[in-house]
């Protein structure tokens, strides 16, 4: 493993200002490269070597404000998780999904922590962010001049909707997190010298043929949520459908990469259809019907 060179220290620096930039408005984008430089450096060095890079980037934030040392624990420990997997030479899904399960699960033991100890009040928080939004519909003059009148009953049912939907943006966070990790971290620690395995081409991405069942599940539990007032039920409704369309979603660009690749089309092909299927939600029903029946199998003998 890597000694202490300038391009450890030069990750170290990465690192402390990734982090300072979490109470500032540039927060929305650093926080999807935040794991980016604890796994480099996780990866490429010892762990005592490791813990000696991370000793002045913590002093430094202490100094500024005691906060940022707990924004450190809580990034750099899906970092160590997928560094780890890095080291051990476990494929890329699985450095993915360690990573991504990590923070999912840090995000939701904040939630439990901040509601039971600090008594953190996440629907009134929800609430008061979406007021704050729609503030400027609800003022008089505006409600004049579009001739739309924004009811206080709105603005309750739009606070209820984004809670139910906290842990489908929590999942893809956490997922978009670790994907955007590896695939920046893969090919500096390629460079490095670490072997790190690559994803499978997208001609290659399949999903469980099981996501055809789940997704009739959802469909289930959408009619009884329709039948029962109960929000538990709503909630997985209405987390359970967007994460099976997401698997549909990545079925239909997986096809679309295979079907450029065996009928020989231009490389920008499948990467504007793949965009599109994110905003055309119809071109999902090509990732079930890739998955229900096998297409690709039949375009493969018939190549031959």
């Amino acid at each position: 493993m890597l000694k202490f060179s300038f391009k450890s220290a030069v990750w170290s620096a990465v690192l402390l200002l990734l982090l300072l930039s979490l109470l500032t408005p540039l927060s929305v984008l650093s926080i999807f490269f935040m794991m980016i430089p604890g796994v480099i450096l996780y990866a490429s060095l010892s762990v005592k070597s490791f813990i000696l890079h991370l000793v002045p980037v913590a002093i430094i934030l202490v100094m500024v404000h005691p906060i940022y040392l707990l924004f450190m624990v809580i990034l750099i420990l899906p970092a160590i998780a997928m560094g780890h997997a890095y080291k051990k030479q476990k494929s890329a899904l699985f450095a993915l999904m360690t990573g991504a399960g990590t923070m999912l699960a840090e995000y939701l033991l904040l939630l439990l922590v901040g509601s039971l100890i600090f008594q953190f009040d996440l629907s009134s928080y929800i609430r008061d962010v979406v007021q704050l939004t729609i503030e400027p519909l609800t003022n008089s003059s505006n409600q004049m001049i579009n001739g739309f009148v924004w009811t206080p009953e709105m603005t309750e049912d739009i606070a209820k909707q984004t809670q139910l939907m906290i842990p489908f943006a929590l999942v893809v966070t956490s997922m978009v997190m670790a994907f955007i990790t590896h695939i920046i971290a893969r090919p500096i620690l390629s460079v490095m010298g670490l072997n790190v395995s690559k994803l499978p081409p997208a001609r290659e991405w399949r999903m469980p043929r099981a996501l055809i069942w789940y997704y009739f599940l959802a469909l289930i539990i959408e009619v009884v949520s329709r039948q029962n007032d109960g929000s538990y039920w709503k909630m997985i409704a209405m987390n359970l459908s967007p994460l099976i369309n997401l698997g549909f979603m990545i079925q239909a660009i997986g096809f679309f990469f295979f079907l450029s690749y065996t009928r020989k089309w231009n490389p920008i092909i499948p990467f504007l259809l793949g965009a599109a299927v994110f905003f055309i939600g119809p071109l999902r029903i090509v990732g079930i019907i890739d998955l229900a029946f096998p297409i690709r199998e039949a375009i493969s003998k018939s190549k031959r």
